[in-house]
């Protein structure tokens, strides 16, 4: 309980719904109004989002993607053998972590970046045991490197890293407020699912996150939920209940 200064009332702090939670945006999500890298006035916004939940004193794990600077899959469709384009997008998401770090730590925020493919000059190598120490400090930990395997994409790492990291649940931030039955950019129509199943998600073929993502949350019973990341505060409002989004469940 808080007291207004100067009032004399009484105010609640609102309880967060989570006590840990992993964070899975997009590489792009960082590009702004760029069509390519890094928009630092966008990172920051982020950053401020993480914050504000951090302040709550949630435990945030964060996966960024790296489709900003070099999508695995598209330099495969170019001609590069895939398991090298694999490589390569996995070195940019440490660029993207690495990005997301400066702008929490200039924010006050103590973060650590923590690679699957070890590069101890520039972050951690994963290991499960001090990430969760990281967490139980209150640090922000952003896993990079995807799982340090090609042909898996950063959804999978994200839901892998947040079963090993014992989170509540999986913050999907997206352009758009939940998961909808067809494009709602594209259809004025479209309808959107304030709840729905992992196996109709799949049948589906709804696009939350890749099959082998929302199959291995559906064996962690560990719920996605989607929501905007455009939308100021609706990261640190879901965690208090409150926002539109739809969640991803059993």
């Amino acid at each position: 309980m808080g007291d207004l200064q100067g009032t004399g009332v009484e105010t609640e702090t609102p309880v967060p719904r989570f006590r840990r939670v992993m964070l899975k945006i997009s590489g792009e999500a960082l590009m702004g109004d760029q069509g390519y890298g890094l928009h630092p006035p966008t990172v920051e916004r982020i950053a401020r989002e993480v914050k504000a939940v951090r302040d709550m004193g949630v435990e945030v794990c964060m996966v960024i993607g790296g489709g900003n600077i070099f999508r695995g899959l598209q330099g495969s469709a170019q001609g590069m053998e895939r398991t090298t384009a694999d490589y390569m997008g996995m070195l940019a998401t440490v660029m993207n972590a690495l990005a997301m770090q400066s702008a929490l730590e200039a924010m006050g925020v103590f973060t650590r970046v923590i690679s699957a493919i070890p590069m101890d000059q520039v972050c951690e190598p994963y290991i499960r045991r001090r990430a969760v120490r990281h967490l139980e400090k209150k640090r922000v930990c952003i896993f990079a490197a995807g799982t340090g395997n090609p042909y898996f994409t950063t959804d999978t790492a994200a839901t892998l890293r947040a079963s090993e990291m014992g989170c509540e649940a999986i913050f999907k931030g997206t352009k758009v407020d939940g998961v909808y039955d067809k494009d709602p950019k594209q259809h004025p129509d479209a309808r959107r699912f304030d709840r729905i199943g992992y196996t109709e998600v799949l049948a589906r073929n709804l696009g939350v996150m890749d099959a082998s993502a929302i199959a291995l949350a559906r064996d962690n019973d560990l719920p996605i939920i989607v929501f905007s990341l455009d939308e100021p505060g609706g990261f640190r409002g879901i965690i208090e209940g409150r926002g539109t989004y739809t969640v991803v469940h059993g």
